[in-house]
């Protein structure tokens, strides 16, 4: 076959396309982004002046941690007196008001006590009033004493004016001074049985002798031991914990059940103590919880500063006296409270996380204070309440005892409580 042959057959050959940056460099032209290396330079400069505005007008006034969680208290319960469990009136994630019963003992051998308590009670009253029958007594005795004596005196006088004329004898002398002397010693001894007396009832009335006093206290206690056979919750709150087991002996300090009010929680917040220079206690906070969201904010303000690091208040504080030191920086516990409203509407939880961010624009506030900035002090009323139903039964005895109405003092006593 002939050369001109085989040109013919060969198929034609496409153009190669060239790409925009080929052609670009095949004509003399730079790419796109070295000509406009202005473009650039304005972006860089945007994202600087932003980031400088963001720290003069935003960033140095809010100090924020996430190292932050709820605390609270909490309430362990434990019996007062010992005995056996017979009743469990709450359990885990109940709600529980101030006073509502917890769990209940066997109350068989507190009744006997009480029982014994209030027969003593009696008896010693009706004690205690036959020392006033016997003052009564001794100071009737002693005026009968002292009439006798004066009878016996006045006939010895009149004895001896009549003895000069000789209407009496010698021996009716003698006997008169003999009788007369023996009413003396009598009339002494029923002074000194008055006097005896006296001391044992002086300054006392019936119901206020040291001996009913005594025995209405074992009554009191007797009694306080048969309430406490009711554990009630001191407060109002959840019960978060329960160990204790129907059943079950248990003896003063034995934790049975735990309780957390949770509409008194607050946040401690661990800082870096490179950010405490700006702290200060009455600073507002803004809190975020990871339970709700970003989009409810809760808010507070700083109520305090720890008296340490968190590894220095630890159990076991770290030894650093050592040769592989490493500074760490450390964190400073600041506690935050809350806005109770808010903790209404939406409750927190012993131990959930908190974002917190703490606005610092106003730094006139001290970073420790010897007034207290709320009100720490706690109180129950559960427990006194308990004492009040034994005055009644005090008053009831001491009025069956004494055959008259109840003492003015013990209606005081009951009123005290």
């Amino acid at each position: 076959m002939s050369p001109e042959r085989k040109e013919q057959t060969s198929p034609p050959q496409e153009p190669q396309q060239e790409t925009p940056p080929q052609r670009e460099h095949q004509q003399g032209k730079s790419p796109r982004w070295r000509r406009f290396p202005w473009i650039f330079g304005i972006g860089l400069a945007v994202i600087a002046v932003a980031a400088v505005a963001y720290y003069f007008l935003y960033a140095q006034y809010h100090i924020k941690t996430k190292d932050a969680y709820v605390q609270g208290d909490l309430i362990r319960v434990a019996p007062q007196v010992s005995g056996t469990v017979t009743a469990i009136a709450a359990d885990e994630t109940q709600y529980v008001r101030q006073g509502a019963l917890l769990v209940r003992l066997d109350p068989s051998d507190n009744d006997v006590a009480l029982a014994r308590a209030e027969a003593s009670l009696a008896v010693t009253v009706r004690q205690v009033a036959h020392l006033f029958d016997t003052e009564r007594q001794a100071q009737a005795a002693v005026a009968s004493q002292e009439a006798q004596e004066q009878l016996a005196a006045r006939t010895l006088h009149r004895d001896r004016s009549i003895a000069r004329a000789g209407a009496v004898s010698r021996l009716r002398i003698d006997q008169d001074q003999t009788a007369a002397r023996n009413l003396q010693d009598a009339l002494r001894e029923a002074r000194a049985q008055l006097a005896s007396a006296q001391s044992a009832i002086a300054g006392t009335s019936p119901t206020t002798h040291p001996q009913v006093l005594l025995a209405e206290a074992d009554l009191r206690a007797a009694w306080l031991a048969r309430q406490r056979t009711n554990v009630l919750a001191p407060v109002s709150g959840y019960i978060v914990h329960r160990t204790v087991q129907l059943g079950e002996q248990v003896s003063p300090g034995t934790d049975m059940l735990a309780m957390a009010p949770l509409a008194s929680v607050w946040v401690d917040a661990n800082f870096k103590e490179t950010q405490l220079s700006k702290l200060r206690i009455g600073q507002p906070v803004t809190l975020t919880a990871d339970s709700y969201g970003r989009h409810y904010r809760f808010h507070g303000r700083v109520l305090g500063f720890a008296g340490g690091t968190g590894e220095a208040l630890a159990v076991l504080p770290p030894e650093n006296a050592s040769g592989n030191w490493i500074k760490i920086v450390q964190r400073v516990p600041v506690r935050i409270g809350l806005d109770p409203h808010e903790l209404h509407e939406h409750p927190l939880f012993l131990g959930l996380s908190m974002d917190v961010d703490v606005d610092v624009h106003d730094v006139s506030g001290a970073s420790l204070t010897q007034a207290p900035t709320w009100p720490a002090a706690v109180q129950t009323n559960v427990y006194a309440a308990q004492d009040a139903g034994a005055d009644p039964l005090i008053r009831r005895i001491l009025s069956q005892s004494l055959g008259q109405p109840a003492p003015a003092r013990a209606r005081t006593a009951q009123a005290a409580p």
